[in-house]
């Protein structure tokens, strides 16, 4: 099925293994020409998507998150009329937690901060990646699934260590798996990819699952919307001052 998704993708690049000659360059470049093209990406200035996440037990809520260029992103999840969120402007990070019972605005921590920084990469870590200071080694070629995948180490300027599954034929990542450390421990998650569909020229990914490395105990979140160069003013991103609950959903 995911393979059949993946078709609808396709922009009639020519199927090629993976050799020796072929550079990670090479292969990055066939990413970016599939998902619609460095131009169609630069045209994008800002992005909102809403969705739903799904639990165990059919818990589900809404989520939603705002990017704008540079570096802003803005992330909600909203259960029974409180929304959590987390921000970050280009330059400072925050967060409202009133499942937490905290209503007012505070200060990210140390390892929030690296995370909210990563979701504020607006075109991700495979686009720009030697400018961003990201590394990325090919590790070769596999069958995952039934489907024949590329394989890419990318390091993270900050440390992160992220494996991509790009899909032989499309170029498209199927399969992200992460490596980081959090309160000292290092911890293993992986997230899979499909459903992709066209916005505004370029395709994004609908359908997210993740969880634990090797765990069955799987979260996901389904895409449904996704508004291209909305208006977002940059206090979205701001932090706050001390009051109530800052703009939800608003």
């Amino acid at each position: 099925m995911l393979r059949s998704l993946l078709l609808t993708v396709a922009v009639g690049l020519a199927s090629a293994s993976m050799t020796a000659g072929q550079s990670v360059d090479q292969l990055l470049a066939n990413y970016v020409k599939t998902i619609g093209g460095a131009e169609k990406l630069a045209s994008i200035k800002t992005m909102r998507t809403v969705g739903t996440f799904h639990g165990g037990g059919g818990f589900e809520a809404v989520v939603l998150q705002e990017s704008k260029r540079p570096n802003s992103v803005r992330e909600e999840f909203s259960l029974q009329g409180m929304s959590q969120i987390n921000a970050y402007d280009g330059k400072q990070g925050w967060k409202v937690n009133p499942f937490e019972g905290k209503k007012d605005a505070e200060a990210m921590g140390e390892e929030e901060l690296k995370s909210i920084v990563e979701d504020s990469d607006f075109d991700g870590p495979l686009v720009d990646y030697k400018a961003k200071g990201n590394k990325i080694e090919y590790l070769g070629k596999e069958d995952y699934e039934g489907s024949d995948v590329y394989k890419l180490k990318v390091t993270l300027a900050n440390g992160t260590v992220k494996t991509y599954f790009l899909d032989a034929d499309y170029y498209l990542p199927i399969k992200i798996e992460t490596k980081q450390t959090i309160r000292g421990t290092e911890i293993e998650t992986e997230t899979v990819l499909g459903d992709y569909k066209e916005s505004g020229g370029v395709y994004f990914a609908h359908s997210f699952e993740s969880g634990r490395k090797g765990s069955a105990n799987k979260s996901s979140i389904t895409i449904e919307k996704v508004e291209i160069n909305p208006a977002l003013d940059d206090s979205r991103f701001s932090m706050p001052k001390a009051g109530p609950n800052p703009r939800v959903g608003q």
